[in-house]
């Protein structure tokens, strides 16, 4: 897949996820609940595409190694708990400085995927992804507290943002060996299981909510999971957790200017400026990085060309 289309379908997909904050707003339902049901609703969306053609899809999955199996599971796992994370975070911090801090996930991508995939970053890539992190910071810094629990709010949002991290790198481990809805169906339904098990602990009921909040966790469903967890799910086998990670920079820009002509929120100075610097540093860091790998695909074919020469 071209650098350009795999942007396009990456910015979509932040898009749609940035919608995430909005539906959740507007649901009454306990954190945890909406989670359960944003997974299960997935789990369930995704379930026509999975039969669509059936038997290619059940041996497919019969076909999976126990290794295959364990990451799947462990993704879904690690994706139930990053919503655990970030919605206890929201009982003790305020919602920006959660989202801020939830978001920094380039910061363990980056060192993770240096670590684990041996991925090189241009320095200009890398200064690109740090001004966009400051920009986020910008957004954010007038709602930063220092309180005790303020802190252990900020801890457990950050904490989120790294367990999300794993959750993405794990997909570019296994999603080179596995097709889209299968991986996509199984990992969303293990996170529902593992979130239903949480609210079954701490005695959260499942039913009883209002028309509206079950439309609003559908629609948290369909568009940030399905349009846009789903995407990133598909471009994962092309884009390494690093760049995906970065994308998800957008989501707070993306969730004021929703928030402006949704719930009639003001947009501040402060928010016209931090997300002008995150566009700016998540454009530097995908400008710079599609040279790396443009650059190193060449080198690749270069040197593939010599080898069948010699041959």
């Amino acid at each position: 897949m071209s650098n350009n289309r795999a942007y396009i379908a990456m910015f979509l997909g932040a898009v749609a996820l940035s919608t995430s904050a909005i539906f959740v707003k507007l649901t009454e339902a306990p954190a945890s609940v909406i989670a359960f049901y944003r997974m299960l609703f997935s789990a369930l969306l995704i379930m026509p595409l999975l039969m669509a053609d059936a038997r290619s899809s059940l041996r497919h999955i019969r076909s999976f190694t126990r290794r295959q199996w364990m990451m799947c599971l462990l993704a879904g796992f690690f994706l139930a708990v990053h919503f655990v994370l970030w919605f206890e975070s929201l009982n003790y911090t305020s919602v920006t400085s959660s989202t801020v801090l939830v978001t920094l996930q380039p910061l363990f991508a980056i060192a993770g995927g240096a670590w684990l995939f041996r991925e090189r970053l241009r320095m200009a890539a890398i200064g690109g992804g740090l001004l966009a992190i400051a920009g986020s910071f910008i957004i954010g810094w007038g709602d930063m507290q220092i309180s005790g629990l303020a802190l252990f709010g900020d801890l457990l949002a950050l904490m989120g943002a790294a367990v999300v991290t794993v959750y993405f790198m794990i997909g570019q481990s296994v999603r080179k060996e596995l097709e889209l809805f299968p991986y996509t169906f199984i990992v969303y339904a293990a996170s529902a299981l593992y979130l239903l098990v949480y609210c079954l602990a701490t005695g959260e009921a499942l039913t009883g909510y209002e028309s509206s909040d079950w439309l609003w966790m559908f629609l948290l469903a369909l568009i940030p999971t399905v349009f846009g967890q789903t995407v990133f799910n598909w471009l994962v086998k092309w884009l390494s957790a690093t760049t995906i990670s970065m994308s998800i920079l957008l989501e707070p820009v993306g969730t004021a200017i929703l928030a402006y002509f949704i719930l009639g929120e003001m947009v501040t100075l402060r928010q016209i400026i931090g997300g002008s610097v995150i566009l700016c540093g998540v454009g530097i860091f995908l400008y710079y990085n599609g040279r790396r790998r443009a650059k190193d695909n060449c080198y690749g074919s270069i040197k593939q060309s010599n080898v069948y020469r010699a041959d």
